[in-house]
């Protein structure tokens, strides 16, 4: 059986497991993929929970659908015995936390994180110990280990709330994504310490092609995830989680949206929205830079594979999931 584990101190998650070599074709013996994929659920019990960056045709075969923090309460309310996660693996790693006892799935093992990689335990334990006495903050996008070595977890939609909780007096170290954290620093007068990460999507986005964007479109209004660079953020009308930005298009009266996140949560918007025009802002290289390599990795194909055959199973050792396990029912006691 392929094991997923948690990464080694210092490296990625996707050279510790088999690639599924079996993923790449359409099952023959399957005419309707997502019929199958239904009825697997149901003879499992299991549970299809997807982020909103997927592809739009597993978006609509989730049972669930959400940002990291709906994602996780979500994961910790199932009482399916199956949990398959289209996202990425600090995300199941957050449902393996929540559900020791529940088979977890991720139908690609090499869906990783950019933020997640880019700050390595070893690495994040000697930045930690420079700072006696702090306190730790890590945005959910990081590893089981870096979680274990944290006071709290928090996602985009209450990392607010989860600082302005802490006491005033104490330091307060924020991992892994510095632009989060400097939105945060705006947003609560609080002084941050920050790693310096920065996720490989929102660091994309070009300030120069959005000041075109916005001449040819003035009725649209930008709206933006804090993981963008601060030019971006100061050209939006609104900024906020994945969850939120998706509110913001239902409930706001504008005809028009220039969306800087993931273009995946387009789908969703469209469906919530369908009068609204929505126009994904421009990397800038002439790429698909703006589209989640690591999210894009989970295909329909994957999903019915892990469904049928019950890997790759997330594991975690109990010590681990128990120290991970602290800070993030901080951050849900405070959600």
């Amino acid at each position: 059986m392929v094991r997923l584990a948690a990464a080694a101190p210092g490296g990625s998650y996707s050279h510790m497991v088999q690639p599924i070599v079996a993923a790449a074709s359409r099952p023959e013996q399957e005419p309707d993929l997502d019929d199958a994929i239904r009825r697997l659920k149901r003879e499992r019990n299991a549970v299809l929970l997807a982020h909103y960056y997927q592809e739009s045709e597993i978006q609509d075969l989730a049972d669930f659908i959400g940002d990291s923090l709906q994602l996780a309460q979500q994961a910790k309310s199932t009482d399916a015995d199956v949990i398959v996660f289209a996202g990425v693996h600090f995300m199941a790693e957050t449902a393996k936390i929540l559900n020791p006892r529940k088979i977890v799935l991720v139908p690609d093992p090499a869906a990783g994180c950019s933020l997640a990689d880019g700050c390595p335990v070893d690495r994040f334990r000697a930045w930690k110990a420079r700072y006696e006495g702090a306190v730790v903050v890590s945005y959910i996008n990081c590893s089981a280990e870096v979680k274990a070595e944290s006071d709290y977890i928090c996602t985009s939609s209450n990392a607010q709330k989860v600082i302005e909780a802490i006491d005033p007096d104490k330091t307060i170290l924020f991992a892994p994504d510095r632009n989060l954290g400097r939105y945060l620093i705006q947003k609560t007068g609080r002084e941050l310490v920050l790693w310096p990460g920065s996720c490989v999507v929102h660091e994309t986005f070009s300030e120069r092609k959005l000041i075109a964007l916005q001449a040819r479109h003035p009725e649209a209004k930008i709206i933006a995830h804090p993981e963008c660079e601060e030019p971006i953020l100061k050209m939006a009308s609104f900024i906020g989680s994945t969850a939120a930005l998706l509110r913001y298009v239902q409930e706001d009266a504008a005809p028009a949206y220039v969306v800087a996140t993931e273009p995946g949560i387009l789908h969703q918007m469209q469906k919530h929205a369908p009068d609204k025009q929505l126009i994904a802002a421009p990397p800038e290289g002439n790429c698909a830079c703006n589209e989640c390599p690591f999210m894009r990795l989970n295909t329909p194909e994957k999903v019915y594979l892990a469904l049928r055959d019950l890997e790759p199973r997330l594991e975690m050792s109990d010590e681990l999931r128990l120290r991970a396990r602290v800070p993030i029912d901080r951050m849900l006691a405070l959600s």
